[in-house]
């Protein structure tokens, strides 16, 4: 009889039947066969329960992929028409570049900004997609704008017709150190109050050599309480140009003068701080910020400079 259906034994020294004894091998065989069962049922029912049911991160991971496998196709889609779109302006831009600046376009890492994401893992990537989707939107709208303003400066700059602004520096060399208070309220030096500055301060030596900035006819040379010594050009295309605080003025009312042309020097007449230039620009008698006509007589990197100076100076020297 075997030890599973064996509850008695016989006691040979006793001769009588006693309870039988589990054995040890009995019991390990026992736990075993559990065990086995416990971990058999929990395996059955994990795979019953994934396959029946599913928990809301798999369901999101699903959406996702389902969402990428959507989006793929339009992203490279859209990569291949930025890319040429990418190209195509970069083109245009290095040939307005090189015609205004007569240098070649200086070197530009174009992924700079994606560097910025190495370290921002923990960013989403579906946020990651939908924000590049909307990049790449932005970018194919943008590019019919930038297209058609690349046309209108090409066709401008081949019109015989074209007039330019004043567009070259009234004195010679400068520097943005150099460059003082542009267009705005600023503090007036002597009344220590803000007023409307319409000029740009230009600081330089007694005596300096002023220029015209274009080609034109000196309206008049005059000399007032608040400005000193000023020379006035009309220039073509509705500009005029005024040159304020001169010690000396080398011109006279109705000359026509050329661009570069010597028209007087730099002074402290009128109402001056210091020695230095007070340049104006007006179109159609308005007045305009100096400081944007100069861009193509500076190298890039001084024009910013020059720009910051000016914007940030509050305070004028006349």
């Amino acid at each position: 009889m075997s030890d599973k259906f064996t509850q008695f034994e016989f006691d040979a020294g006793r001769e009588t039947f006693v309870k039988a004894g589990v054995k040890v091998v009995t019991l390990i065989k026992r736990f075993a066969g559990w065990l086995l069962s416990s971990v058999t049922l929990v395996i059955l029912a994990y795979v019953a329960f994934s396959l029946f049911f599913s928990t809301d991160v798999e369901r999101r991971l699903r959406r996702e992929i389902r969402m990428y496998e959507k989006l793929y196709p339009e992203l490279l889609e859209k990569q291949e028409l930025i890319g040429d779109a990418i190209a195509a302006m970069q083109y245009k831009d290095n040939g307005v570049y090189e015609r205004i600046f007569h240098s070649t376009v200086p070197e530009a890492d174009p992924m700079e900004s994606l560097r910025r994401l190495s370290g921002r893992d923990t960013i989403p990537e579906n946020r990651l997609v939908l924000y590049t989707l909307e990049k790449a939107d932005a970018l194919l709208e943008s590019k019919v704008a930038v297209d058609a303003a690349f046309d209108n400066i090409f066709r401008a700059l081949s019109d015989s017709s074209l007039v330019l602004p004043p567009m070259i520096l009234p004195l010679e060399s400068v520097t943005y150190p150099q460059v003082g208070a542009s267009v705005g309220s600023k503090m007036n030096p002597f009344y220590q109050a803000y007023v409307n500055h319409e000029g740009l301060d230009l600081i330089a030596l007694r005596g300096t050599p002023v220029f015209a900035t274009s080609d034109g006819v000196v309206r008049q040379v005059s000399r007032s309480r608040m400005g000193g010594i000023v020379v006035e050009i009309v220039h073509d295309g509705g500009y005029e140009t005024a040159y304020k605080h001169l010690e000396s003025a080398s011109v006279h009312a109705g000359q026509t003068v050329r661009a570069g042309a010597r028209i007087g020097t730099v002074g402290m007449s009128g109402k001056s701080f210091a020695p230095h230039l007070h340049y104006e620009v007006r179109r159609n008698g308005v007045p305009q910020d100096p400081v944007n006509y100069i861009f193509a007589s500076v190298a890039p990197l001084e024009y910013v400079n020059m720009l910051y100076v000016s914007v940030n100076t509050k305070q004028s020297m006349d």
